[in-house]
């Protein structure tokens, strides 16, 4: 125990952190000098909330959101699919999944976009009927089918799924084998069991790297933008090539850009929190299943009889 005269004699003395005021007082000024040098420039900053509003940035803002959530979503699907074929006991259904993956994970997403954009060079014409035969039910023309929406629908979306069959895979994986074996031994069906034992708790590891793959995806449907569909590049673009305010149009671009990938963020936080939250919580889902599991395990299975 310290006596009051040896308190006097040890003052405290504050640690002082000279080095964070360094480094702060560098960002500042760097900053500073940043909008500085951004207000010299030759930008009609009034311009910017008018072009933020306007009807052909609104629009390719609308196209941009369309064309990233259609092709999002159907990208999940499918590679949840090619998921399940991958890890299958099938060894057809593996190797095309694995195929699939090495594919469209391989080319780059331009070089897919603009693959399909041209495809009427290879095939003029879509055809379906019977095979050896001259029977046709449908015959369109391949340029009339491939639009810009669907070009570059089909690249973002095969370019993703594949990615998205990985992400699925690994969270299946991530699930403790002991309990879908549990859930098997009382007579689960393979579909309850992914209902109820391994979505649940797959979905912690699946739902980070997707919100991510959803943000990419905004973003990179600007790569639809050498086609000619018109989302917010090409709507900017499309602006600036009659005023030529370039860097006016392209920040009211960037403005939305930013607004879309913070809501995307905000709605994977918040997915992340709650599928968390619901594994340790009261009644959430993953418990609620281990209760189920629970109750039937003491319940005898049912048993084929024989005569």
């Amino acid at each position: 125990m310290t006596t009051p005269a040896l308190r006097e004699l040890l003052p405290q003395v504050r640690l002082r952190h000279w080095g964070r005021w360094v480094v702060a007082a560098v960002i500042l000024v760097l900053l500073a000098a940043l909008a500085y040098g951004a207000s010299q420039g030759d930008i009609s900053w009034r311009d910017i909330p008018y072009y933020v509003i306007s009807p052909i940035i609104l629009q390719g803002l609308v196209n941009t959101i369309i064309l990233a959530v259609a092709a999002q979503v159907t990208a999940v699907i499918i590679g949840v699919i090619i998921a399940l074929m991958r890890i299958s006991a099938n060894p057809v259904a593996r190797w095309f999944a694995g195929a699939y993956t090495w594919l469209f994970r391989g080319l780059p997403v331009l070089l897919q976009i603009l693959l399909w954009y041209n495809l009427a060079l290879i095939f003029p014409r879509l055809q379906l009927g019977i095979p050896f035969t001259d029977v046709v039910f449908v015959d369109l023309s391949t340029n009339a089918v491939m639009t810009t929406f669907v070009a570059a629908f089909l690249g973002l979306m095969l370019n993703e799924s594949a990615y998205m069959a990985e992400i699925v895979r690994a969270g299946l994986n991530s699930v403790d084998r002991g309990q879908i074996e549990a859930a098997q031994s009382i007579g689960e069906t393979p579909l309850q069991r992914m209902w109820r034992i391994v979505l649940p708790q797959a979905m912690r590891v699946i739902i980070p790297p997707t919100g991510n793959d959803f943000i990419n995806m905004l973003k990179g449907t600007a790569m639809a933008s050498v086609i000619g569909y018109v989302e917010l590049i090409r709507a900017a673009n499309n602006i600036a090539s009659f005023n030529l305010q370039v860097m006016e149009t392209l920040i009211a671009a960037a403005f939305w850009y930013m607004v879309i990938v913070s809501v995307a963020s905000i709605g994977q936080s918040y997915l992340e929190k709650s599928f968390d939250r619901s594994d340790r919580a009261r009644g959430g889902p993953t418990r609620r299943a281990r209760r189920r599991l629970a109750r039937d395990l003491v319940t005898p299975p049912l048993m084929r009889s024989e005569v």
